[in-house]
């Protein structure tokens, strides 16, 4: 029960981390999330064997996040895929 408790707060104070911006970076705002939704599946398999990432930081937050949503949903129809049986 006390590892249980450690392991919580742990996650807790991890969840609050947060990395610099490095200097003259741009911020990808909700369309690079867009296009980075659309080529994830993509990058994801390159990444594989490169240090290629198919998710951006420093990002704008949740318009970056939003953007992304969209964009990786296009690959599975967006949720409104039906099964006719």
């Amino acid at each position: 029960m006390k590892v249980l408790g450690y392991l919580a707060l742990l996650l807790i104070v991890a969840g609050c981390a947060t990395q610099p911006v490095p200097p003259g970076a741009t911020v990808p705002g909700f369309f690079f999330g867009l296009f980075h939704g659309f080529i994830a599946p993509i990058a994801f398999v390159i990444g594989l064997f490169t240090d290629i990432r198919m998710y951006a930081f420093p990002n704008s937050g949740s318009w970056y996040d939003f953007g992304f949503l969209i964009g990786i949903s296009a690959w599975g129809g967006g949720g409104a895929v039906v099964v006719r049986r």
